[in-house]
């Protein structure tokens, strides 16, 4: 089954930075564009940051952009987001998945448990 195992969340202040790490199995890695969503407690689950499978196009939502980026380790079947100049509205729980080639969500199998992002003074 495919599992996805999401990590380096913390507490962090306003203008600091995060670097979140996402595991993948049972998954071929390498053919598939992933992504990093976030989801807040009463809101919907957001797309924020997108890759193509080979690691050479990437999107982001506008609200991240320029500040946030997104990377990948197929070797190793990982996913990586450097966050910076994080803003109390970037507190969320952070999930990675799967995406479509169109750079819609589209997951593969069951959400993992994600990560928390605390940005607070």
């Amino acid at each position: 089954q495919v599992l996805f195992v999401e990590s380096g969340g913390g507490l962090v202040q306003p203008g600091g930075s995060l670097r979140l790490s996402c595991a993948a199995s049972g998954i071929a890695f390498s053919i598939y564009a992933m992504a990093w969503y976030r989801q807040v407690p009463g809101k919907q689950r957001e797309l924020v940051a997108g890759i193509t499978s080979g690691g050479g196009r990437t999107n982001y939502a506008d609200s991240v952009k320029g500040r946030f980026t997104i990377s990948r380790d197929n070797p190793k079947m990982r996913l990586y987001l450097q966050m910076n100049s994080l803003k109390p509205e970037d507190t969320a729980v952070y999930y990675c998945n799967t995406m479509s080639t169109t750079g819609t969500m589209s997951p593969v199998g069951s959400w993992g448990q994600g990560t928390q992002v605390i940005v607070s003074s």
